[in-house]
């Protein structure tokens, strides 16, 4: 036995050390080391050795399989570069797998397309909290006490005054606490609002704001740069209007409309010549995108600033919105139910 045993180990040696390549290792690998291997034989024969020699032979055979084990590692680096072939390493002369490669999703691409615009005109991007206290959610943008918005119905709200932010507005107020004009920020995130969910509805969203400040800032000024965003975003022939409203922290405001995308206010008619009213706009020639103004003199207080001496304008979009007029998406529940075959359309 112990000549069977030296003998092995010296083919072993020599096979090992003569081996090319990753196959004819693998095949030395096996033919010594494997489960029906010629080292593994030995185990099963001592069985057949006197009980007074089974101790050295074990340790004749076990030391067999260390060398053996070494000289294998050692030739498998220096074939694959590190690499072995054995159980749990890696054979890079197997098929690799192949994976698929995401992309973002439609409102991450929305988002990236909005701040884009913005930042070509020196706009600085700008994030912040999505859980708020009422200062900087409300009080600070000129939103009083008895003001809807502050219901429990129309806020999430959980304890000590703190809430999950209902539009993303409180960045402006906190941006301005730390910031002296002149700047221009734009601000994407996330927003919270307790709507049943439908079609239309989310109680999450995405929203992105607009702020600018400085000196002899005008309602042109917000005019030309929202005309530019709605042309980028949704065509060069897209028109625009402003209709009176109000916000609380913005005065003067407006609800910003764009032609509408599908029918551009003509009249739809089918293949029997029958006038049909337009199903994105209904006949209306417009759709609502956004909300804007100048910015209340009264926020402006609110943070240290003197509405002397800087004026400023700022708006604000639902990010959904945005993304299912561009899109044609017919409801916003499929922007956050997962569904591959959607997501694999952008």
């Amino acid at each position: 036995m112990r000549d069977k045993i030296g003998e092995i180990e010296r083919i072993a040696i020599e096979e090992i050390a003569l081996a090319s390549d990753a196959d004819m290792l693998e095949k030395a690998r096996v033919k010594y080391l494997g489960r029906k291997g010629l080292i593994t034989e030995l185990f099963k024969n001592m069985g057949s050795v006197s009980p007074g020699e089974k101790g050295e032979i074990g340790q004749l055979i076990n030391s067999l399989k260390n060398t053996a084990t070494k000289a294998f590692d050692e030739k498998a680096r220096g074939l694959l570069g590190g690499r072995g072939t054995g159980a749990g390493k890696i054979d890079v002369t197997l098929p690799g797998i192949v994976h698929d490669v995401g992309h973002l999703h439609p409102i991450s691409k929305t988002i990236e397309e909005i701040s884009g615009v913005f930042i070509s005109l020196g706009f600085k991007v700008v994030e912040g909290p999505e859980i708020e206290n009422e200062h900087y959610n409300f009080e600070a943008l000129n939103i009083p006490l008895e003001h809807p918005s502050r219901d429990a119905f129309d806020t999430f709200y959980l304890a000590d005054k703190w809430l999950l932010r209902s539009h993303t507005s409180p960045v402006q107020a906190r941006f301005m606490e730390k910031n002296k004009p002149p700047f221009a920020i734009v601000i994407p995130g996330k927003v919270y609002r307790p709507d049943a969910t439908d079609a239309s509805h989310s109680f999450m969203f995405h929203q992105v704001e607009g702020l600018v400040v400085g000196d002899n800032i005008r309602f042109s000024d917000l005019k030309g740069a929202l005309t530019l965003f709605a042309r980028q975003i949704f065509g060069e022939k897209t028109k625009m209007r402003f209709r009176p409203s109000f916000f609380p922290f913005t005065e003067p405001s407006a609800e910003v409309d764009i032609s509408c995308i599908l029918c551009s206010g003509k009249e739809l008619r089918d293949a029997e010549n029958a006038v049909h009213k337009c199903s994105l706009c209904g006949g209306k020639g417009w759709i609502e995108i956004l909300g804007a103004g100048m910015v209340n003199p009264k926020v402006f207080k609110n943070v240290g600033y003197d509405p002397e001496k800087v004026t400023g304008f700022a708006f604000g979009m639902g990010v959904e919105r945005i993304a299912i007029l561009k899109y044609g998406i017919p409801d916003i529940r499929m922007f956050f139910e997962n569904d591959i075959r959607f997501l694999r359309q952008f």
